[in-house]
């Protein structure tokens, strides 16, 4: 049973997290939550773990759909969870453009030498973003 059938099935009327999920492939954000500083600290440290790790993978050149797009939504999902970020923070939008166009292809298929570079261009930029977006709001 697909995600739409059974939505169908149980009439689940939920046309934003419809296109969230089924299409965009990023959940909402939820950087509204709670601000405990240990949280907190252990969110930035997974994040800075997930750019960090996808850049490696890019690094080693491994270019496949299958291989790539769990360590970008894991990515994703830790840039979500930051707490206070701003609704337009750059790092989301880029990594959730990635995302977006990764969803779009199968598993089997392969990034170009192009598409790579750009990627790890755009990863490099977010993280520098990222990380002068900590600095500001020590």
């Amino acid at each position: 049973m697909t995600v739409e059938t059974f939505m169908e099935v149980y009439e689940l009327d939920c046309p934003r997290a419809t296109e969230r999920l089924l299409k965009m492939g990023v959940p909402e954000p939820m950087n509204k939550g709670s601000n405990d500083q240990g949280a907190v600290a252990i969110t930035v440290a997974e994040t800075v773990q997930h750019f960090i790790t996808l850049m490696d993978a890019i690094k080693l050149e491994q270019r496949a759909v299958d291989e790539l797009q769990p360590l970008l939504s894991d990515l994703m999902n830790s840039l979500t969870n930051l707490p206070e970020t701003p609704n337009d923070f750059d790092p989301n939008k880029a990594v959730s453009k990635w995302l977006q166009k990764l969803n779009t292809m199968r598993a089997v298929d392969e990034v170009d030498e192009d598409d790579a570079r750009q990627l790890y261009h755009d990863l490099d930029s977010a993280y520098s973003e990222f990380t002068r977006y900590l600095k500001r709001t020590k």
